[in-house]
């Protein structure tokens, strides 16, 4: 009997404690329901009720047709840069990272160093010259000046992450792989790759959502409607129909539906990636 006040505190506190994180909850997933509740309106309805569900008799599903119909090829042209960006980009930084980590060649220190100072510089300063040098190469107007932008833009901050978890490996398994004839890239497929793999997916998750929601650089480079990623066609939909917020808000929630699938299927990867990094560090 004495510890039941003790246990009716605890249930208080925990009581508590949810209560808040489902009031962040609710926070975060209410833009999703207001997409998802004014993508059935049109717009006298969304004036006259913009907060609530309207009845399912009244719903416009033409709002979800045109919305299939504009964003499904934003949809593929991001799927398509985001997926190729991060591929390489990571297999790249990959064989960077062993490089840093497994080597000890003259002033690789101060490679390194300079290498790490690209962190520092803010990505807007490099518009003006990438845009020329995209020029110089007949890649304006491309998905591929996309990629490659992506690429590039990517190994500072995935070699660095990456160098630390390759230096932490065994070196007996390098050298027993060394010992038996191994190539560096056997040792990289062999070893680093599936001995990383937590971190890597993580970095994969962050490389493909920064490749996926980038809009200042499609903006610049692209010009045809057909090569639009989501996040200028998405604009050019809002200043373009004058405000059809049911058209909207369906194509915002059908462009959202990739990204809710990738979260769903890759959380506990994202979270044994972070648990990996805070273990090693």
């Amino acid at each position: 009997m004495s510890s039941s006040p003790a246990r009716i505190s605890a249930l208080r506190r925990d009581g508590s404690k949810h209560l808040v994180i489902l009031f962040f909850i609710l926070i975060s997933l209410f833009p999703l329901y207001m997409m998802l509740e004014v993508s059935f309106k049109d717009n006298a309805t969304f004036l006259r009720n913009p907060w609530l569900p309207t009845s399912p008799m009244s719903w416009h599903w033409e709002n979800w047709s045109f919305a299939f119909h504009l964003i499904v090829p934003y949809i593929a042209n991001t799927v398509f840069v985001a997926v190729t960006g991060t591929a390489c980009s990571l297999f790249l930084a990959i064989l960077g990272a062993y490089f840093f980590a497994r080597h000890r060649l003259p002033f690789s220190g101060i490679l390194w160093a300079g290498f790490l100072a690209l962190m520092l510089m803010p990505s807007v300063v490099n518009i003006t010259p990438l845009f020329m040098v995209l020029k110089s190469l007949k890649l304006l107007n491309t998905l591929w000046a996309l990629v490659l932008v992506g690429v590039a833009a990517g190994q500072v901050f995935n070699i660095f992450v990456l160098r630390n978890f390759i230096e932490d490996l065994p070196r007996d398994l390098f050298e027993a792989a060394e010992m038996d004839g191994a190539s560096h890239l056997q040792q990289v497929f062999t070893i680093v790759i599936p001995m990383s793999g937590p971190i890597i997916g993580t970095l994969a998750i962050l490389s493909f959502l920064g490749m996926w929601n980038d809009f200042l650089l499609p903006l610049i480079v692209l010009r045809d409607q057909d090569l639009f990623t989501l996040g200028v066609g998405l604009i050019y939909l809002d200043g373009e129909y004058v405000k059809q917020w049911g058209q909207i808000m369906a194509a915002y929630f059908v462009a959202s539906i990739p990204l809710l699938v990738l979260f769903f299927f890759t959380m506990r990867l994202f979270v044994r990636g972070l648990s990996a990094g805070a273990l090693k560090g």
